[in-house]
């Protein structure tokens, strides 16, 4: 097998959708013992009492699909449209309720999604 250059992973990736790269992660991590969660670092206690830093500004949500409610065929197709799965990826995901939908996208993305989903008459949360 030829080895492939960091460019030729990156666009296989790209044609990857959210489910297949996330099976994949998990793959690689069962494959190799590692996590992809990135590193954090641990501080110590403030010096002379000091007030701690405000927390961060939260700027990647997730979109949890709920429940399909009354109109599962509509919550399909927005799945669809929202994630580029196919049909019976988004069939799966829409009868395993609670799923993620979307992971780590940015707040207006995450709104949008939530919006279209509660339109087809979806319960949807965003955290």
């Amino acid at each position: 097998m030829a080895k492939l250059s960091q460019d030729d992973l990156l666009a296989q990736f790209e044609e990857m959708t959210l489910i297949e790269l996330s099976e994949f992660v998990k793959a690689f991590e069962d494959k190799f013992d590692v996590t992809a969660a990135a590193a954090v670092a641990v501080a110590g206690p403030a010096a002379g009492g000091a007030a701690a830093e405000p927390e961060a500004e939260q700027d990647e949500f997730d979109v949890i699909l709920e429940g399909a409610g009354d109109k599962k065929i509509q919550v399909i197709k927005v799945v669809r449209e929202l994630t580029s799965l196919g049909l019976k990826e988004a069939k799966d995901l829409v009868d395993g309720t609670p799923k993620p939908v979307l992971e780590k996208v940015a707040k207006e993305a995450a709104e949008k999604a939530a919006e279209s989903l509660k339109a087809a008459g979806a319960s949807v949360t965003v955290k």
